[in-house]
């Protein structure tokens, strides 16, 4: 039997804990973000990995992967955003939407469409993203005051039809895209913090990782629990989905 308690690859570099991590489409490379305030790019065809590095002068909450496989979207603890543009090796684009206050989350429509990112606040900003003469521009299409306290992930459906969102007030915020970004559902069921949520590939299901030790399954179109999967002794702080089929 195969001994999966073993890395098959460490990468080091980062000085501070690693916030973020996502892989190109075809696994050549990954990307991570840390709190040492840098975006790093890893090779994963060479041995040592590391390719380069990317300084954000603030602590990295948040970095995401666009469509277009070209370029890289941080968030961080200073409150800005950052495109990062890996074909000129610089930051091409820089706003930063509500002054000091952190960014938590930042989500990308896979049609690259909207770009939205949650800060500490509890806002949601989302914006609209056009292809100007520079590259990318983020044209403000709407803003949610989506939770009263920090909201710690924003994520966009794979049809893009909706926004969910995760807070330290223990719920899940369901917003229609295509309905002026009203609210949905309200999911209430984790006794602490939801740290993170995943979408399943036809945007049906979603499931969460809490504080309180658990990750819930959850069927969107009754806002009920399918499953709730315990077994962690401490938080459960961040959750994947393999749903290809």
């Amino acid at each position: 039997m195969k001994d999966v308690s073993m890395p098959v690859r460490t990468f080091n570099g980062h000085s501070g804990n690693v916030t973020a991590v996502g892989f190109q489409k075809d696994r050549k490379w990954m990307f991570t973000g840390s709190e040492d305030g840098t975006l790093k790019i890893w090779d994963m065809r060479q041995r040592s990995g590391f390719q380069r590095s990317y300084p954000s002068k603030a602590a990295i909450n948040t970095a995401v992967l666009h469509p277009n496989q070209g370029e890289i979207i941080s968030g961080d603890e200073d409150g800005n955003i950052r495109v990062w543009d890996l074909t000129a090796n610089a930051c091409s684009y820089e706003l930063v939407p509500d002054g000091k206050c952190a960014i938590r989350s930042i989500t990308i429509a896979p049609d690259a469409s909207l770009v939205m990112a949650a800060n500490n606040r509890g806002t949601c900003f989302i914006w609209k993203l056009n292809e100007g003469g520079g590259g990318n521009v983020f044209q403000p299409l709407h803003k949610i005051e989506a939770h009263d306290t920090y909201c710690l992930k924003a994520l966009i459906s794979p049809d893009v039809k909706y926004l969910a969102t995760t807070s330290a007030d223990k719920t899940i915020k369901i917003w229609d895209i295509t309905n002026k970004f009203q609210l949905e559902k309200t999911l209430v069921g984790h006794q602490r913090w939801v740290w993170d949520c995943c979408f399943s590939a036809d945007s049906q299901y979603l499931v969460s990782a809490s504080s309180d030790m658990t990750a819930k399954l959850w069927k969107l179109n009754t806002g009920g629990v399918l499953m709730d999967y315990k077994g962690h002794q401490k938080a459960v702080t961040c959750v994947a989905l393999n749903d290809n089929n």
